[in-house]
C-alpha cells in the first residue's frame, strides 16, 4: 500500500511539472483585449521580471593576487572594455577578394538567455565571415619558473555546426599589431574547441621554436580521453582551463574536469626533441641484395598428363531436356495489360510498344534453346606453378644504414616557449551568437578556481538547477527527450526500478500469496492451529482464576459463618456465665479451648 501511494505522488508530481511547463510555454494573451491594457500588461511583467533577475557582480581580481595576474577581462564595464580589444583591419593571404576581410560583427551584449542583468560578454555575431580580435596582455607573460593558466568561458547561445571558439595567446613580438591580426600572426598556444560536422576536437597547440634553426613548428597536443562532446550541444555555459606547468606537463579542464594531461615531451605530435640518428639519404640498396625469403624450385618439371588447356566448367553429359520444355516459345512476350500513354507522341518518342513480361507458358518447365546446365570439371587443375623452397640466397630486406642526424638537438625544457603580449579571436564560423566571457591569464591556478567560483559556478548553478529563463533539472529533461525520446525509457527505468527492488525486499510476494489461500480454503493450516491452541491456553487460564476466586468467596463466606457463630457462642456462654457462677473456671477452659480452635481454623483458611 505504501509503494502504491508512493508511486502515485511521484507520478503526481512529474505529471504537475510537465503541465506547468506545457501552460507556461502556451500561455498567450487574449486577442480581445484592447491594445492599451496589453500593452500595460507587458510592460508591468517586463518591469517585475527585472527586478527579479538579479543583478551580476563580475569576478575582481584581489590586490594582494594582481602581480599574479597578466589578463582578467570580464567585460564589466562597456567604456573600459571596448577600447582594449580591437577589430582587425587585416586581409587573410590566399583566398577570394570577396571573402579575405575580416568583415565578421563582434558585440558586447548580454545573453540571449539572461542568468543575471548586467552579465555582459564578446559575442561573435556574423555567420560564415572571418572575425578577428584581441587584446593585449597588462604586462608579457614569460614561461620561468611559474605555471602558466588560460581559462575562458564559452557558451553556444546555437547548436554548434562548424565553426570554432578557440582563443591565440599571440607571442611577444616588436611587430606585434593588433590592428593587423590575422591567420598567419605568430602565436605561442592556441587553445580551445573547434567543430565541423562530427568531427570534434579540443585544441591544445603549441609553437616550439628550434635552437638550431630559429624556426617554430606546430606541436599537437594527443586528443583528449576525457568526455567533451556535449559543450557543442547545449546552450550551457562551458568553462575551458590550460594549465602548462615548468616540469613541462599540461593539463586540460572543461567545467573543472580534467579531460586531457600529458607531457610536452612525450605527448605531443610531432616530438619535440628529434631522433639522433636518421636514415643515410645517400645510402643505396646493392643489385645483388636478394630479398626473396622463398623462390620457385628451378629442379621441378610440370607432369605430363597436367593439361592447362581444360576448362573450369563442362557441361553435364547426364542433364537431359524436360519433356515439357517449350523450343519454339519465346522468354519474354509483350504485356498484353500495358496500355500506351494518354501524352505518348509517336514524332517523338516513336512508336509505342507494350513493355515485355515473363512468358507464362514458361513457368512449367521453360522456354527457348535448351542447354544443359554446367558442372565442375574433373580434369580441371588450373596453370602450372613450381612448388616454392626456401632461398639460398635470401639476406633479408633491406635497410639503409643509421647516420648521426646534422639536424638533432635536445631540448628538456619545453615549457619555455615564446612569451605572450596579446589574447586573440581569430575565427570562422556557420553558426553565429558564440559568447566569450571572463578571460583570465594567470600564473596561480587558485587564482584560476576563484575567479572561476565568482563567475562561471553561479552560472552553471542557474542554468543546471533553474534560473529566469533557462529551465531547471525538469525542464532541461525535457528538452532532452524531444530531441532523444528514447531517454523517456531510460528515465522510466531509472526512477522506478529503485522502488520495485524496495517493494520486492520488503513486500515478498510469498506471505500475500499464503494469505490468500487462507482465504480461499477452510481447512485448518499450522497458523490456525497455533491460534487454537493459544485460545484454550487462554481459556485455561480464566477458567482456573475463576475457581481460585470463587474457592476465596467461600472461604471467606465461610469465615463470616464462623465469626458469627463464634460470637454467638461466646454471648451465650457469657449468659451462662451469669446463671452459674459456681462452674465459672470449667466454663473459662472451656472457652479457652474453643478460641483456640477458632484461631486455627482461621489460620488454616
Amino acid at each position: 500500500m505504501r509503494l502504491n501511494k508512493l508511486l502515485v505522488y511521484l507520478g503526481l508530481v512529474v505529471l504537475l511539472c510537465t503541465l506547468s511547463s506545457s501552460w507556461a510555454e502556451d500561455e498567450v494573451p487574449d486577442v480581445e483585449d484592447d491594445d492599451e491594457a496589453e500593452s500595460d500588461s507587458e510592460n508591468e511583467q517586463d518591469d517585475k521580471k527585472a527586478v527579479e533577475i538579479e543583478a551580476y557582480k563580475p569576478p575582481v581580481i584581489a590586490l594582494e593576487h594582481e602581480e599574479s595576474v597578466f589578463l582578467a577581462e570580464p567585460f564589466a564595464k562597456g567604456g573600459e572594455f571596448e577600447s582594449r580589444w580591437l577589430k582587425s583591419e587585416a586581409k587573410k593571404d590566399g583566398v577570394d577578394v570577396e571573402i579575405a576581410k575580416y568583415d565578421g560583427e563582434w558585440a558586447f551584449e548580454e545573453p540571449a538567455t539572461k542568468l543575471f542583468s548586467g552579465d555582459l560578454g564578446l559575442v561573435l555575431k556574423s555567420k560564415a565571415r572571418h572575425h578577428a580580435i584581441s587584446s593585449m596582455l597588462s604586462k608579457p607573460f614569460e614561461f620561468k619558473d611559474k605555471p602558466f593558466i588560460v581559462q575562458y568561458e564559452v557558451k553556444f547561445q546555437q547548436a554548434l555546426e562548424c565553426g570554432g571558439a578557440y582563443v591565440k595567446l599571440l607571442s611577444h613580438e616588436d611587430s606585434l599589431d593588433l590592428k593587423s591580426f590575422h591567420d598567419k600572426s605568430p602565436y605561442t598556444i592556441m587553445f580551445g574547441p573547434d567543430k565541423c560536422g562530427e568531427d570534434k576536437k579540443l585544441h591544445f597547440i603549441f609553437r616550439h621554436k628550434n635552437p638550431k634553426t630559429g624556426e617554430s613548428e606546430e606541436k599537437h597536443a594527443k586528443k583528449p580521453t576525457g568526455n567533451f562532446q556535449s559543450v557543442f550541444d547545449g546552450k550551457k555555459t562551458h568553462l575551458f582551463t590550460l594549465v602548462v606547468r615548468p616540469d613541462n606537463s599540461y593539463e586540460v579542464f572543461v567545467d573543472q574536469a580534467s579531460v586531457n594531461s600529458g607531457n610536452l615531451l612525450e605527448d605531443v605530435t610531432p616530438a619535440v626533441n628529434p631522433p639522433k640518428e636518421i636514415d643515410d639519404p645517400n645510402d643505396k640498396k646493392p643489385e645483388d641484395w636478394d630479398e626473396r625469403e622463398k623462390i620457385p624450385d628451378p629442379d621441378a618439371e610440370k607432369p605430363d598428363d597436367w593439361d592447362e588447356d581444360a576448362p573450369a566448367k563442362i557441361a553435364d553429359a547426364n542433364a537431359k531436356k524436360p519433356d515439357d520444355w517449350l523450343d519454339d516459345e519465346p522468354t519474354y512476350v509483350p504485356d498484353p495489360n500495358g496500355v500506351k500513354p494518354d501524352d505518348w507522341d509517336e514524332e517523338e518518342d516513336g512508336e509505342w510498344e507494350a513493355p515485355q513480361i515473363a512468358n507464362p507458358k514458361c513457368e512449367k518447365g521453360g522456354c527457348g534453346e535448351w542447354k544443359p546446365p554446367v558442372i565442375d570439371n574433373p580434369a580441371y587443375k588450373g596453370k602450372w606453378s613450381a612448388p616454392l623452397i626456401d632461398n639460398a640466397n635470401y639476406k633479408g630486406i633491406w635497410k639503409p644504414k643509421k647516420i648521426a642526424n646534422p639536424d638533432y638537438f635536445e631540448d628538456k625544457e619545453p615549457f619555455k616557449m615564446t612569451s605572450i603580449a596579446a589574447v586573440g579571436l581569430e575565427l570562422w564560423s556557420m553558426t553565429p551568437d558564440i559568447l566569450f566571457d571572463n578571460f583570465i591569464i594567470t600564473n596561480d591556478k587558485l587564482i584560476a578556481d576563484k575567479w572561476a567560483k565568482d563567475s562561471w559556478v553561479k552560472k552553471n548553478v542557474r542554468e543546471t538547477y533553474g534560473g529566469e529563463e533557462e529551465g531547471g533539472i525538469v525542464s532541461n529533461l525535457l528538452d532532452a527527450t524531444n530531441e532523444r525520446p528514447w531517454l523517456w525509457v531510460l528515465f522510466i527505468i531509472v526512477v522506478i526500478l529503485p522502488f520495485v527492488l524496495i517493494a520486492a525486499c520488503c513486500f515478498p510476494g510469498s506471505k500475500s500469496a499464503d494469505a490468500a489461500k487462507k482465504k480461499k480454503t477452510d481447512e485448518p493450516t499450522e497458523d490456525d492451529a497455533a491460534a487454537a491452541a493459544a485460545a484454550d491456553e487462554d481459556k485455561t487460564e480464566t477458567e482456573t482464576k475463576e475457581e481460585e476466586e470463587e474457592e476465596e468467596e467461600t472461604a471467606e463466606a465461610g469465615d463470616e459463618k464462623a465469626e458469627e457463630k463464634n460470637e454467638d457462642e461466646e454471648k451465650e456462654a457469657e449468659d451462662n456465665e451469669e446463671e452459674e457462677p459456681a462452674g465459672k473456671d470449667e466454663v473459662d477452659e472451656e472457652d479457652s479451648g474453643r478460641r483456640t480452635t477458632r484461631r486455627r481454623a482461621r489460620k488454616d483458611n
